[in-house]
């Protein structure tokens, strides 16, 4: 069985309700049509019924839920509750009414909020600041979380490496230029999530161009610094750096590179020292390697809601979904 295929089973067994806000792209309603003949979750659309009937036509998507803001008899309740969020900000009722009428991002990530719905994914057509600014705003951080961050999540075929060639790739599409401290939060939310979605032990790779001392540089001392703070932060963590990919990954390598080490080789979990880093260190394996990726998955907000590249496919929201669904279903642990 294919690994998404495992999520989707997963997903099914719980199933979630989550919202797909972008009803004006023609693949949220193919991925919703795929999503409810499988039953991975329940699907909220936003939009009008008019509307949603154009979008969809010649696909099934009876099963969806659909809810327009302009009629939905909860819409005063979020418009409330978005003015007692926003009031040190100068929000008044019409300027949320305005928002919540008329951006359908905002109005899924108030129905989350509001428990109406499990999660949100998003993305399609919207940039990754305009998905995460209404989830920073209204559902805020995870308690016990230092910062939001964003990771692929990559299955490569036939590959020895990793966990059956099932990696994290972290962070890979939204904190820029991490420092060490955030570089260790990164790592230790990256690893809750391997360890959730895959169901194995994470062993955490902090990478860099140098193993272990072997070249000196200020971009080597990030990653060493990162991989102190996070064995003093996280001692539960397998964690260790810094690693060469290819002392990360192959046991060979890690061997020689790393002898004392119990994760050099054997990493599925690979933390990039930067967003350059990380997004063409996923882009690479994607297209050269033909690797699935999916993602960027958020962890380190309140609730699950994740975004989709905006090259993505109908396929590709369906995977997300699922993925979105199964952390919805750890929020109940």
């Amino acid at each position: 069985m294919a690994f998404i295929d495992i999520l989707k089973e997963k997903a099914k067994a719980n199933k979630k309700t989550i919202v797909l806000p972008e009803t004006e792209d023609r693949r949220t309603y193919e991925a919703a049509a795929k999503i409810l003949a499988e039953g991975i979750a329940n699907i909220v659309l936003v939009g009008s019924e008019e509307a949603v009937k154009k979008g969809s036509e010649g696909l099934d998507i009876s099963g969806a839920i659909i809810v327009d803001p302009a009629t939905y008899e909860k819409t005063p309740a979020y418009i409330d509750k978005l003015v007692e969020l926003r009031s040190k900000k100068g929000m008044t009722p019409e300027q949320a009414k305005e928002i919540l009428l008329n951006q359908y991002l905002y109005y899924g990530v108030m129905m989350v909020k509001m428990g109406d719905a499990d999660g949100m994914v998003s993305g399609a057509c919207h940039s990754t600041a305009d998905t995460l600014r209404p989830c920073l705003q209204i559902l805020k951080t995870k308690p016990g979380t230092k910062l939001v961050s964003a990771f692929f999540l990559m299955v490569v075929p036939d590959c020895e490496y990793g966990a059956n060639g099932a990696f994290v790739f972290a962070d890979s599409g939204l904190v820029q230029d991490p420092n060490p401290e955030e570089l260790a939060a990164i790592a230790a939310s990256s690893a809750e999530s391997f360890e959730l979605l895959v169901g194995e032990e994470a062993k955490v790779a902090m990478l860099s161009h140098s193993t272990m001392g072997s070249a000196k540089h200020a971009l080597v001392d990030k990653m060493v610094e990162a991989t102190r703070i996070a064995k003093e932060q996280y001692p539960e963590l397998k964690l260790d750096g810094e690693l060469q990919l290819d002392a990360a990954i192959v046991p060979s390598v890690g061997a020689s590179k790393a002898p004392k080490s119990d994760v050099a080789g054997k990493a599925n979990v690979l933390v990039f020292p930067n967003l350059d880093a990380g997004n063409i260190g996923y882009k690479l394996v994607q297209r050269l390697g033909k690797a699935e990726a999916y993602g960027p998955v958020t962890q380190g907000i309140a609730k699950p809601v994740n975004d989709l590249s905006r090259g993505c496919s109908a396929d590709d929201i369906v995977g997300v979904v699922a993925i979105t669904a199964v952390q919805c279903q750890a929020e109940d642990k």
